[in-house]
Protein backbone atom coordinates (compact mmCIF):
# COMPACT_ATOMS: atom_id res chain seq x y z
CA UNK A 1 0.00 0.00 0.00
CA UNK A 2 3.34 2.38 1.07
CA UNK A 3 4.10 1.98 -2.41
CA UNK A 4 0.70 2.19 -4.30
CA UNK A 5 -1.35 4.35 -2.47
CA UNK A 6 -4.09 5.44 -4.53
CA UNK A 7 -4.78 0.87 -4.56
CA UNK A 8 -4.87 0.60 -1.39
CA UNK A 9 -7.14 3.95 -0.65
CA UNK A 10 -9.42 2.41 -3.90
CA UNK A 11 -9.56 -0.94 -2.13
CA UNK A 12 -10.90 0.57 1.54
CA UNK A 13 -13.36 3.47 -0.68
CA UNK A 14 -14.84 0.00 -2.61
CA UNK A 15 -15.23 -1.97 1.07
CA UNK A 16 -17.12 1.13 2.88
CA UNK A 17 -19.51 1.49 -0.58
CA UNK A 18 -20.26 -2.01 -0.68
CA UNK A 19 -20.84 -2.02 3.15
CA UNK A 20 -23.38 0.86 3.33
CA UNK A 21 -24.86 -0.46 -0.59
CA UNK A 22 -25.57 -4.14 1.38
CA UNK A 23 -26.99 -1.85 4.39
CA UNK A 24 -29.50 -0.53 1.97
CA UNK A 25 -30.42 -3.60 0.30
CA UNK A 26 -31.39 -4.94 3.65
CA UNK A 27 -33.73 -1.85 4.98
CA UNK A 28 -35.26 -2.25 1.15
CA UNK A 29 -36.25 -6.03 2.37
CA UNK A 30 -37.16 -4.35 5.69
CA UNK A 31 -39.41 -2.22 3.86
CA UNK A 32 -38.62 0.76 5.68
CA UNK A 33 -40.46 4.03 4.97
CA UNK A 34 -38.12 6.68 5.33
CA UNK A 35 -35.59 5.20 3.34
CA UNK A 36 -34.84 7.28 -0.24
CA UNK A 37 -35.20 5.32 -3.49
CA UNK A 38 -32.29 3.40 -4.86
CA UNK A 39 -31.92 5.63 -7.69
CA UNK A 40 -30.65 8.64 -5.11
CA UNK A 41 -29.42 6.00 -2.24
CA UNK A 42 -26.55 4.33 -4.69
CA UNK A 43 -25.05 7.69 -6.29
CA UNK A 44 -24.90 9.01 -2.91
CA UNK A 45 -23.31 6.53 -1.80
CA UNK A 46 -20.78 5.87 -4.25
CA UNK A 47 -19.86 10.13 -4.05
CA UNK A 48 -19.63 9.63 -0.42
CA UNK A 49 -16.41 7.19 -1.11
CA UNK A 50 -15.15 8.14 -4.14
CA UNK A 51 -13.17 11.14 -2.85
CA UNK A 52 -11.73 8.70 -0.24
CA UNK A 53 -9.48 7.32 -3.35
CA UNK A 54 -7.43 10.43 -3.21
CA UNK A 55 -6.99 11.34 0.44
CA UNK A 56 -3.21 11.22 0.34
CA UNK A 57 -2.54 12.14 -2.96
CA UNK A 58 -4.64 15.51 -2.64
CA UNK A 59 -5.52 15.15 1.48
CA UNK A 60 -7.35 18.83 1.92
CA UNK A 61 -10.00 18.61 -0.95
CA UNK A 62 -10.55 15.33 -0.52
CA UNK A 63 -11.56 15.53 3.46
CA UNK A 64 -13.81 18.87 2.46
CA UNK A 65 -15.63 17.11 -0.51
CA UNK A 66 -16.45 14.09 1.91
CA UNK A 67 -17.15 16.74 4.96
CA UNK A 68 -20.57 17.78 2.23
CA UNK A 69 -21.13 14.95 1.14
CA UNK A 70 -21.25 13.28 4.41
CA UNK A 71 -24.17 16.22 5.46
CA UNK A 72 -26.72 14.92 2.56
CA UNK A 73 -25.54 10.93 3.46
CA UNK A 74 -25.91 11.47 7.14
CA UNK A 75 -29.55 13.09 6.95
CA UNK A 76 -30.86 10.88 4.86
CA UNK A 77 -29.19 7.91 7.18
CA UNK A 78 -27.87 5.92 4.16
CA UNK A 79 -25.51 3.71 6.27
CA UNK A 80 -22.19 4.36 8.38
CA UNK A 81 -20.04 5.75 4.75
CA UNK A 82 -20.39 9.58 6.57
CA UNK A 83 -19.29 8.86 10.05
CA UNK A 84 -16.21 6.77 8.57
CA UNK A 85 -15.46 9.15 5.50
CA UNK A 86 -14.89 11.80 8.07
CA UNK A 87 -12.38 9.76 10.65
CA UNK A 88 -10.72 8.89 7.53
CA UNK A 89 -10.70 12.28 6.57
CA UNK A 90 -9.67 13.68 9.82
CA UNK A 91 -7.03 11.47 10.09
CA UNK A 92 -5.48 12.10 6.38
CA UNK A 93 -5.42 16.04 6.55
CA UNK A 94 -3.28 15.39 10.17
CA UNK A 95 -0.90 13.02 8.71
CA UNK A 96 -0.50 14.00 4.63
CA UNK A 97 -1.65 17.77 5.83
CA UNK A 98 0.06 19.33 9.04
CA UNK A 99 -1.77 20.62 12.45
CA UNK A 100 -3.06 23.98 11.46
CA UNK A 101 -4.94 22.15 8.36
CA UNK A 102 -6.24 19.48 10.76
CA UNK A 103 -7.58 22.02 13.21
CA UNK A 104 -9.38 24.14 10.62
CA UNK A 105 -10.82 20.90 9.24
CA UNK A 106 -11.71 19.51 12.76
CA UNK A 107 -13.25 22.80 13.11
CA UNK A 108 -15.53 22.79 10.02
CA UNK A 109 -16.79 19.13 11.07
CA UNK A 110 -18.03 20.24 14.71
CA UNK A 111 -19.39 22.88 13.15
CA UNK A 112 -21.26 21.28 10.57
CA UNK A 113 -22.15 18.63 13.26
CA UNK A 114 -23.10 20.49 15.55
CA UNK A 115 -25.67 22.60 12.76
CA UNK A 116 -26.96 18.80 12.10
CA UNK A 117 -27.67 18.04 15.60
CA UNK A 118 -29.71 21.42 16.15
CA UNK A 119 -31.92 20.68 12.99
CA UNK A 120 -32.66 17.29 14.36
CA UNK A 121 -35.74 17.26 16.94
CA UNK A 122 -34.61 16.80 20.95
CA UNK A 123 -34.14 13.78 21.91
CA UNK A 124 -32.38 11.31 24.99
CA UNK A 125 -29.59 10.28 22.53
CA UNK A 126 -28.18 13.98 22.35
CA UNK A 127 -25.70 13.51 24.70
CA UNK A 128 -24.20 10.21 23.51
CA UNK A 129 -24.36 11.46 20.10
CA UNK A 130 -22.00 14.48 21.61
CA UNK A 131 -19.77 12.24 23.27
CA UNK A 132 -19.83 9.80 20.41
CA UNK A 133 -18.50 12.65 17.32
CA UNK A 134 -16.14 13.74 20.53
CA UNK A 135 -14.33 10.73 21.13
CA UNK A 136 -14.20 9.38 17.53
CA UNK A 137 -12.72 12.74 16.66
CA UNK A 138 -9.90 12.59 19.48
CA UNK A 139 -9.21 9.20 18.99
CA UNK A 140 -8.83 10.05 14.91
CA UNK A 141 -6.27 13.25 15.84
CA UNK A 142 -4.64 11.13 18.29
CA UNK A 143 -4.14 8.13 15.84
CA UNK A 144 -3.24 10.90 12.80
CA UNK A 145 -0.63 12.49 15.03
CA UNK A 146 1.50 9.20 16.10
CA UNK A 147 1.44 8.40 12.16
CA UNK A 148 2.55 11.48 11.47
CA UNK A 149 5.08 11.16 14.01
CA UNK A 150 6.21 7.87 13.12
CA UNK A 151 6.14 9.01 9.05
CA UNK A 152 8.46 12.16 10.64
CA UNK A 153 10.78 9.86 12.09
CA UNK A 154 11.02 7.29 9.32
CA UNK A 155 12.05 10.65 6.72
CA UNK A 156 14.53 11.49 9.34
CA UNK A 157 16.44 8.12 9.68
CA UNK A 158 16.30 7.72 6.02
CA UNK A 159 17.61 11.37 5.63
CA UNK A 160 20.79 10.45 8.32
CA UNK A 161 21.26 7.08 5.94
CA UNK A 162 21.54 8.74 2.85
CA UNK A 163 23.66 11.41 4.61
CA UNK A 164 26.21 8.13 6.32
CA UNK A 165 26.31 6.82 2.73
CA UNK A 166 27.33 9.66 0.87
CA UNK A 167 29.68 10.38 3.94
CA UNK A 168 31.06 6.80 3.76
CA UNK A 169 31.66 6.95 -0.17
CA UNK A 170 33.54 10.26 -0.05
CA UNK A 171 35.94 8.21 2.64
CA UNK A 172 36.21 5.58 0.56
CA UNK A 173 36.68 8.57 -2.44
CA UNK A 174 39.04 10.09 -0.13
CA UNK A 175 40.84 6.37 0.66
CA UNK A 176 41.43 5.62 -3.03
CA UNK A 177 42.76 9.01 -4.10
CA UNK A 178 45.38 8.69 -1.11
CA UNK A 179 46.17 4.99 -2.08
CA UNK A 180 46.35 5.92 -5.83
CA UNK A 181 49.18 8.78 -4.35
CA UNK A 182 51.10 6.68 -2.29
CA UNK A 183 51.46 4.03 -5.18
CA UNK A 184 52.25 6.39 -7.47
CA UNK A 185 55.07 8.07 -5.12
CA UNK A 186 56.48 4.54 -4.35
CA UNK A 187 56.46 3.45 -8.64
CA UNK A 188 58.15 7.14 -9.81
CA UNK A 189 60.97 6.29 -6.39
CA UNK A 190 61.68 2.91 -7.50
CA UNK A 191 61.38 3.16 -11.54
CA UNK A 192 63.04 7.22 -11.99
CA UNK A 193 66.16 6.25 -9.55
CA UNK A 194 66.55 3.25 -11.63
CA UNK A 195 65.93 4.27 -15.24
CA UNK A 196 68.30 7.21 -14.24
CA UNK A 197 71.64 5.24 -13.25
CA UNK A 198 70.92 3.40 -16.52
CA UNK A 199 70.53 6.22 -18.83
CA UNK A 200 73.83 7.75 -17.27
CA UNK A 201 75.72 4.42 -17.50
CA UNK A 202 74.22 3.67 -20.41
CA UNK A 203 75.75 6.94 -21.99
CA UNK A 204 79.00 6.03 -20.40
CA UNK A 205 79.32 2.69 -21.84
CA UNK A 206 78.77 4.24 -25.38
CA UNK A 207 81.52 6.66 -24.77
CA UNK A 208 83.99 4.02 -23.32
CA UNK A 209 83.21 0.80 -25.08
CA UNK A 210 85.89 1.45 -27.34
CA UNK A 211 88.38 3.58 -25.59
CA UNK A 212 87.65 1.26 -22.77
CA UNK A 213 86.51 -1.94 -22.63
CA UNK A 214 86.77 -2.54 -18.95
CA UNK A 215 84.68 0.96 -17.88
CA UNK A 216 81.81 -0.48 -20.73
CA UNK A 217 81.78 -3.52 -19.11
CA UNK A 218 81.43 -2.19 -15.07
CA UNK A 219 78.76 0.24 -16.25
CA UNK A 220 76.97 -2.53 -18.28
CA UNK A 221 77.19 -4.60 -14.92
CA UNK A 222 75.59 -1.48 -13.21
CA UNK A 223 72.37 -1.40 -15.78
CA UNK A 224 71.72 -5.19 -15.24
CA UNK A 225 72.69 -4.93 -11.10
CA UNK A 226 70.23 -1.88 -11.10
CA UNK A 227 67.61 -3.23 -13.46
CA UNK A 228 67.49 -6.39 -11.53
CA UNK A 229 66.84 -4.75 -8.24
CA UNK A 230 63.95 -2.53 -9.76
CA UNK A 231 62.63 -5.40 -10.96
CA UNK A 232 62.48 -6.52 -7.79
CA UNK A 233 60.99 -3.79 -5.97
CA UNK A 234 58.21 -3.70 -8.68
CA UNK A 235 57.21 -7.24 -8.21
CA UNK A 236 57.25 -6.81 -4.77
CA UNK A 237 54.93 -3.65 -4.89
CA UNK A 238 52.44 -5.49 -7.25
CA UNK A 239 52.46 -8.38 -5.07
CA UNK A 240 51.27 -6.22 -2.40
CA UNK A 241 48.69 -4.35 -5.03
CA UNK A 242 47.33 -7.88 -5.92
CA UNK A 243 46.44 -9.91 -3.00
CA UNK A 244 46.83 -8.77 0.74
CA UNK A 245 47.80 -12.46 1.48
CA UNK A 246 51.54 -13.25 0.92
CA UNK A 247 50.98 -16.95 -0.49
CA UNK A 248 54.09 -18.09 1.54
CA UNK A 249 56.19 -16.03 -0.08
CA UNK A 250 58.60 -14.65 1.85
CA UNK A 251 59.60 -10.55 1.16
CA UNK A 252 62.31 -8.22 1.43
CA UNK A 253 61.08 -5.02 3.69
CA UNK A 254 60.89 -1.88 2.76
CA UNK A 255 64.53 0.75 2.55
CA UNK A 256 64.60 2.47 5.29
CA UNK A 257 67.09 5.26 6.69
CA UNK A 258 69.85 2.74 7.87
CA UNK A 259 69.98 2.17 3.55
CA UNK A 260 71.07 5.50 2.61
CA UNK A 261 74.52 4.40 2.75
CA UNK A 262 74.05 1.56 0.37
CA UNK A 263 72.22 4.54 -1.78
CA UNK A 264 74.99 6.37 -1.46
CA UNK A 265 77.53 3.67 -2.28
CA UNK A 266 75.28 3.08 -5.76
CA UNK A 267 75.77 6.24 -6.60
CA UNK A 268 79.34 6.35 -6.03
CA UNK A 269 78.93 3.40 -8.78
CA UNK A 270 76.81 5.66 -11.15
CA UNK A 271 79.68 8.25 -11.34
CA UNK A 272 78.38 10.69 -8.71
CA UNK A 273 80.50 11.44 -5.59
CA UNK A 274 78.77 11.26 -2.57
CA UNK A 275 79.66 12.74 0.83
CA UNK A 276 77.64 10.74 3.76
CA UNK A 277 77.27 12.29 7.26
CA UNK A 278 74.47 10.41 8.70
CA UNK A 279 73.56 10.21 12.88
CA UNK A 280 72.80 7.64 14.49
CA UNK A 281 69.66 7.73 14.12
CA UNK A 282 68.23 4.73 16.36
CA UNK A 283 64.33 3.49 15.95
CA UNK A 284 62.48 5.70 14.04
CA UNK A 285 58.94 5.28 12.86
CA UNK A 286 58.69 2.84 9.65
CA UNK A 287 57.14 6.06 7.88
CA UNK A 288 59.36 8.56 8.97
CA UNK A 289 62.40 5.84 8.05
CA UNK A 290 61.29 5.76 5.18
CA UNK A 291 60.15 8.76 3.86
CA UNK A 292 63.69 9.76 4.81
CA UNK A 293 65.28 6.93 2.47
CA UNK A 294 62.91 7.96 -0.46
CA UNK A 295 63.99 11.50 -0.22
CA UNK A 296 67.64 11.06 0.19
CA UNK A 297 67.06 8.80 -3.34
CA UNK A 298 65.30 11.21 -4.95
CA UNK A 299 67.38 14.32 -4.47
CA UNK A 300 70.49 12.09 -5.70
CA UNK A 301 68.51 10.61 -8.58
CA UNK A 302 68.40 14.27 -9.94
CA UNK A 303 72.07 15.31 -8.96
CA UNK A 304 72.45 12.27 -10.96
CA UNK A 305 70.26 13.55 -14.05
CA UNK A 306 70.84 17.27 -13.84
CA UNK A 307 73.76 18.24 -12.13
CA UNK A 308 76.14 17.88 -14.74
CA UNK A 309 79.67 15.97 -15.13
CA UNK A 310 81.79 15.89 -12.57
CA UNK A 311 79.33 17.18 -9.64
CA UNK A 312 79.25 15.99 -6.04
CA UNK A 313 76.91 15.56 -3.64
CA UNK A 314 76.53 15.78 0.07
CA UNK A 315 74.09 14.13 1.81
CA UNK A 316 73.40 15.16 5.73
CA UNK A 317 71.50 13.55 7.94
CA UNK A 318 70.87 14.48 11.24
CA UNK A 319 68.63 14.06 14.16
CA UNK A 320 68.21 16.45 17.56
CA UNK A 321 65.34 15.19 19.85
CA UNK A 322 62.12 14.72 17.99
CA UNK A 323 63.55 16.53 14.63
CA UNK A 324 65.80 14.86 11.68
CA UNK A 325 67.07 17.48 9.36
CA UNK A 326 67.56 16.22 6.08
CA UNK A 327 70.02 18.23 3.83
CA UNK A 328 71.38 16.93 0.35
CA UNK A 329 73.18 19.38 -2.23
CA UNK A 330 75.33 18.99 -5.12
CA UNK A 331 78.04 21.40 -6.83
CA UNK A 332 76.45 21.44 -10.08
CA UNK A 333 74.69 23.96 -12.01
CA UNK A 334 71.86 22.60 -11.86
CA UNK A 335 71.69 22.30 -15.63
CA UNK A 336 69.75 19.49 -17.59
CA UNK A 337 72.33 17.36 -20.02
CA UNK A 338 72.14 18.53 -23.65
CA UNK A 339 70.89 15.49 -24.78
CA UNK A 340 67.81 15.38 -22.52
CA UNK A 341 66.62 18.47 -24.93
CA UNK A 342 66.23 21.26 -21.88
CA UNK A 343 68.88 24.42 -20.86
CA UNK A 344 67.73 24.13 -17.10
CA UNK A 345 66.32 22.49 -14.39
CA UNK A 346 63.20 23.05 -13.22
CA UNK A 347 61.94 21.87 -10.20
CA UNK A 348 57.95 21.16 -9.71
CA UNK A 349 57.97 17.29 -11.26
CA UNK A 350 56.23 14.20 -10.25
CA UNK A 351 59.61 13.75 -7.99
CA UNK A 352 59.55 17.07 -5.85
CA UNK A 353 55.54 16.21 -5.45
CA UNK A 354 56.68 13.09 -4.21
CA UNK A 355 59.27 14.76 -1.74
CA UNK A 356 56.55 16.57 -0.09
CA UNK A 357 53.65 14.71 -0.03
CA UNK A 358 55.98 12.35 1.81
CA UNK A 359 57.24 15.29 4.42
CA UNK A 360 53.60 16.60 4.73
CA UNK A 361 52.28 13.35 5.68
CA UNK A 362 54.31 13.19 8.84
CA UNK A 363 54.00 16.85 9.61
CA UNK A 364 57.47 17.96 7.99
CA UNK A 365 58.88 20.62 5.46
CA UNK A 366 60.58 20.48 2.52
CA UNK A 367 62.42 23.69 0.83
CA UNK A 368 64.10 23.17 -2.56
CA UNK A 369 66.20 25.59 -4.42
CA UNK A 370 69.69 26.83 -5.15
CA UNK A 371 72.03 26.28 -2.24
CA UNK A 372 73.95 29.57 -1.27
CA UNK A 373 77.32 28.81 -2.70
CA UNK A 374 75.69 27.57 -6.07
CA UNK A 375 74.58 24.23 -7.34
CA UNK A 376 70.86 22.68 -5.86
CA UNK A 377 69.80 21.86 -2.58
CA UNK A 378 67.06 19.91 -0.81
CA UNK A 379 65.92 20.49 2.85
CA UNK A 380 63.59 18.42 4.50
CA UNK A 381 62.78 17.97 8.35
CA UNK A 382 60.67 15.23 9.59
CA UNK A 383 59.15 15.18 13.30
CA UNK A 384 59.50 12.23 15.00
CA UNK A 385 56.79 10.31 16.58
CA UNK A 386 57.30 7.31 18.33
CA UNK A 387 53.47 6.40 19.35
CA UNK A 388 52.97 6.58 15.25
Amino acid sequence: MRAHPMAGDTVLAVLLGFIDLTLFVADQFAELPELPPWYVAVPINLAMVAPLVFRRKSPLWSAYVVLVISIVHATLMLGIGSAAGLAMSIYSVVVYAGRRQGLVFVGAVIVSSAVQLALEPPDDELVIEILFLAFGIALCWTLGEFVGARRAYDVEVEARLHLLETERDQATRIAVAEERGRIARELHDVVAHAVSVMVVQADGASYAIESSPELAQRALQTISETGRGALGELRRLLDVLRSDDADGEPRVPQPDAHAIADLADRMRTAGVPVELEADDLGDLPAGVSLGIYRIVQESLTNTLKHAGRGAMASVRVHRTGDLVEVLVSDDGAGRVPQLAGSAQRLPGGNGLIGMRERAHVYGGTLDVGPAPGGGWQVRAELPVRLDK
